[in-house]
């Protein structure tokens, strides 16, 4: 019994022995391994910076180009031209007066007949317009580019001329005219600008070109004959032109009326590429006549007649090169008829038509050519007046012989 129990703390003794001899070799093992290994620094984690931070840490770039919109010289020009003329262009709305509608006690009543436009004349309150706009109208109301808007006063009316001018009462400070350039300098091709209000919307510019000079158009009167006299001398242009810009400046590009917007030749209601406008110099001697006596006297011939094509001309006997016009017709009582000018008394077919085949050829007037009747037109216009004395060239019987007339006032349509 002593011996097995003395071997039991002997083998608790050795278990102890190599249990502690164990954990010292294991703690020197570690702290070997330690020592001959690389040292490592110990890496720290830096925190998220801001946002703004982040924007800050980025490389800087230069700011962007700044877009700069630039205008060519031609819309300067346009631009400029249309702040200083616009403020000169009135809309005109026109109505006649009809009986109020509740019986006859009630009031008349004012119905808008139409519309149409017109630019400063003078500080006196004088603004032009087309006679076709303001015709047979009870009231007028004009419009400023501003919105002043007030009754107006028809002066006076041409409508042998499409022109009339109209009077508003307004402070000369409110009042800005506009300068009329002279027409007979245009060239076709030469750039103009309407400003006006088609269909009513105020302050609309076009352009365009002059595409023709010296277009016929008709007049609002006719003849005795029963024929229409013609406008002479009219501007065409493909700056677009519709209903409501009648009466509105046709301009240059200095700013200057040139004409005054009067006709579309169209198919249909809206523009087709063809507008018509009065020339400045015609303006220049109806309006002045419209505002001291409220109508203007055209100087008047008296006759009716045909250009002399070559085809007439042949069939007269004529050389084919020749040109002027031929008398068809003499009015009784005319500065014609007074002056013995000679009509055709016979006719002969032309190309399916039956045209006058004697009587005067007129050749000249004043030593100005005579080669269609359109000259002769526009000469009476732009350069005589009611009582002037003209002298005709004329072709009678194979010579050429003057004849001296003396113009009368066309008579008015009754």
């Amino acid at each position: 019994m002593k011996s097995r129990n003395g071997a039991i703390p002997c083998l608790i003794l050795l278990l102890l022995a190599l249990t502690l001899s164990g954990c010292c070799g294991l703690t020197d093992l570690t702290s070997r391994t330690t020592q001959g290994a690389p040292k490592v620094t110990p890496t720290v984690e830096a925190a998220p910076l801001e946002r703004s931070e982040q924007e800050q840490a980025q490389p800087t770039l230069p700011p962007p180009e700044p877009v700069i919109i630039t205008f060519s010289e031609e819309e300067r020009l346009l631009v400029e031209l249309y702040e200083r003329v616009n403020p000169s262009v009135v809309n005109i709305v026109v109505a006649t007066r009809v009986k109020g509608l509740g019986g006859s006690e009630s009031p008349d009543e004012f119905v808008q007949q139409g519309e149409g436009s017109g630019f400063v004349y003078d500080t006196q309150g004088h603004i032009i317009t087309n006679n076709h706009v303001v015709a047979n109208a009870d009231q007028v109301r004009v419009t400023f580019f501003n919105d002043v808007s007030v009754l107006a006063q028809v002066v006076g009316t041409d409508p042998d001329s499409d022109l009339a001018v109209i009077k508003v009462d307004l402070p000369e400070t409110e009042l800005r005219p506009l300068k009329l350039g002279d027409s007979d300098a245009l060239k076709v091709g030469q750039r103009v600008v309407a400003i006006g209000n088609p269909f009513g919307l105020e302050g609309t510019m076009t352009t365009g070109i002059v595409s023709a000079l010296g277009r016929l158009l008709p007049a609002g009167s006719a003849t005795v004959s029963g024929g229409r006299y013609s406008i002479p001398d009219v501007i065409q242009t493909d700056a677009a032109i519709n209903p409501g810009n009648s009466g509105g400046p046709l301009l240059n590009l200095q700013g200057e009326v040139v004409g005054v917007t009067s006709a579309i030749e169209s198919p249909v209601r809206g523009f087709a590429g063809v507008g018509l406008a009065i020339p400045a110099n015609i303006v220049k001697k109806v309006v002045p006549a419209l505002i001291q006596k409220g109508y203007y006297e055209h100087p008047w011939l008296g006759i009716s007649a045909v250009n002399l094509s070559p085809a007439l001309a042949k069939a007269m006997g004529l050389p084919e090169s020749q040109r002027g016009v031929v008398v068809a017709m003499v009015t009784p009582g005319s500065p014609a008829e007074k002056a013995k000018l000679r009509p055709s008394e016979r006719t002969v077919r032309v190309e399916g038509q039956e045209l006058p085949a004697d009587g005067d050829i007129i050749v000249g007037i004043d030593n100005q050519t005579v080669k269609k009747f359109d000259d002769l037109i526009s000469y009476l216009t732009r350069r005589t007046e009611v009582g002037q004395k003209v002298t005709l060239k004329i072709l009678r019987e194979g010579k050429t012989i003057s004849v001296e007339v003396t113009l009368a006032a066309r008579p008015k349509e009754s």
